[in-house]
């Protein structure tokens, strides 16, 4: 019963949304640094915020504002009346130097070097069949660094992969939860991954206070901002 508490409590935080906005269930996203994580991320030889070339419609609530933070970090900037409110991170990574997810490209019968159409509904299911694997086991990595972590003061809470649109990329959307066992949200996380064929996007946010970057300071202003980051994701210059 304590655990239902906890889950209706997260809903009734995300609904509580302006516009209006519907959530089929909650989203969350990893921390952005996981021991387990195999992958290496693409340079970024001093071309500035890469969210100055993908960010397509800048989605906000009123009197919000969201652009790309100065300088080459990969952060897109929310704020309100210029109070920072949060950051959403991206980071590229190669497939070149992700044998891992080579590995599960071809499982989902995606052979190494080939050259798939994204626009192609084989492809993309092909896509989405190894994007699952990857978010199968980051949450096998965070369940578990959260177990040492908090023991049985938080429950770690992942929520089910969702097909979404990530520019023109079909991607997924995943996350997870901790919950309190004396109530309330210890952390929420938002996360989106997306594959062109070349590198990985995987795009983060959430609220978290052991968390440096890609995170709001309070949970109600992610709440807020949840349904525009949606919008700002599936209207990205991608591929």
């Amino acid at each position: 019963m304590l655990r239902l508490y906890h889950l209706l409590l997260g809903s009734i935080l995300l609904v509580s949304i302006p516009l209006g906005a519907k959530f089929i269930f909650p989203q969350f996203s990893p921390l952005p640094v996981v021991k387990s994580s195999p992958v290496a991320k693409l340079p970024n030889p001093n071309q500035g915020n890469i969210w100055q070339k993908i960010l397509g419609n800048a989605a906000a609530p009123t009197n919000w504002q969201v652009a790309a933070c100065e300088g080459n970090a990969p952060l897109l900037c929310v704020s309100s009346k210029g109070k920072p409110l949060g950051t959403v991170e991206i980071n590229v990574y190669p497939l070149a130097n992700n044998e891992d997810f080579q590995k599960k490209l071809v499982a989902a019968g995606i052979p190494n070097g080939s050259q798939g159409d994204y626009q192609s509904s084989k492809y993309q299911t092909q896509v989405l069949s190894a994007l699952k694997a990857w978010v199968e086991d980051h949450y096998a990595a965070f369940g578990k660094d959260r177990q040492g972590k908090y023991g049985k003061e938080i429950t770690f809470s992942p929520y089910p992969p969702q097909a979404v649109p990530v520019g023109k990329l079909q991607g997924i959307r995943y996350g997870f939860a901790g919950l309190k066992e004396q109530g309330g949200v210890q952390e929420q996380h938002i996360d989106h991954v997306a594959f062109d064929g070349s590198k990985l996007y995987v795009i983060t946010t959430g609220f978290d206070p052991d968390r440096q970057t890609g995170k709001f300071e309070k949970l109600e202003n992610l709440a807020i901002f949840q349904p525009y980051l949606y919008a700002i994701a599936a209207d990205l210059r991608l591929p």
